[in-house]
């Protein structure tokens, strides 16, 4: 009876400790994303400010203005801009954990659909093929899934190689978990930036070579995180990338 006893002294210790970390997490997305939103409401003003004194002041005094002038200014603008795009990106990440709706029944294939229609434009101009194998039922959001799914695809697309973009999303269970892979014929990651890729801002690459913000991979982390699953990638340089991230199975979300 005393041994009993002590297990469910520990079970209750555990689940106690479990309970103040899922406050002390919710307390730290809110915070964040209070954060977020007043980084965001502070200095997009000043930013949009300085954008359009400046490209006021470039047409008020275009023909004054030397050659050397007019490409100061397009700088101040073009940075103006990036730090615009960069705040709403760091806005939508914090958001992940806060407003992404409640976990019901996500269908992958459903979510996978929106993704490619939202991407229809890209997916043309590159020639693209996307193709899936049959996606199951997942205990989830499907609105951030589709975001997942979106992130994903739209960064194969993005860094390609000279062949058309190919991409090819399939799912396994495996000891409680749907594995899920994103396997594209893209440019690959170097082996020193498997892991760096998921951090916030990180890039691969200079930005006269992509656009972006380089936040897309740590918004995909956080959305697995939150349905509690992890994220990786396996690659080799210039031989495409494998993206892989977990989901639990649970229930009968299962199918």
């Amino acid at each position: 009876m005393l041994g009993a006893h002590s297990d469910v002294t520990a079970l209750k210790e555990a689940e106690e400790d479990l309970r103040l970390r899922s406050a002390e997490l919710k307390r730290s997305n809110l915070e964040l994303e209070k954060f977020a939103h007043a980084a965001s409401h502070d200095l997009q003003e000043p930013l949009r400010m300085v954008a359009g004194y400046m490209q006021l002041l470039q047409r008020r005094y275009e023909n004054e203005l030397d050659d050397k002038a007019r490409e100061f200014i397009g700088f101040a603008v073009d940075g103006a801009s990036r730090m615009q795009k960069m705040i709403e990106a760091l806005l939508e990440y914090s958001r992940v954990g806060t407003r992404g709706g409640p976990l019901g029944s996500a269908i992958c294939d459903a979510a996978v659909a929106s993704a490619v229609r939202n991407l229809d434009g890209a997916i043309a101009e590159s020639d693209a093929q996307i193709t899936r194998d049959p996606l199951p039922i997942i205990a989830g959001n499907e609105t951030q899934i589709a975001q997942l799914f979106q992130n994903l695809i739209s960064n194969a697309l993005k860094f390609r190689r000279d062949p058309p973009p190919r991409v090819h999303i399939d799912a396994v269970q495996n000891d409680g978990y749907w594995i899920f892979t994103v396997e594209d014929n893209g440019l690959g990651v170097p082996p020193a930036q498997t892991e760096r890729i998921f951090d916030v801002f990180h890039r691969l690459h200079g930005r006269g070579e992509y656009d972006g913000t380089g936040i897309g991979l740590a918004i995909c982390k956080k959305i697995v995180e939150r349905h509690g699953g992890k994220i990786w990638v396996e690659s080799e340089e210039g031989k495409g990338s494998r993206l892989r991230f977990t989901i639990p199975i649970r229930g009968d979300a299962a199918s």
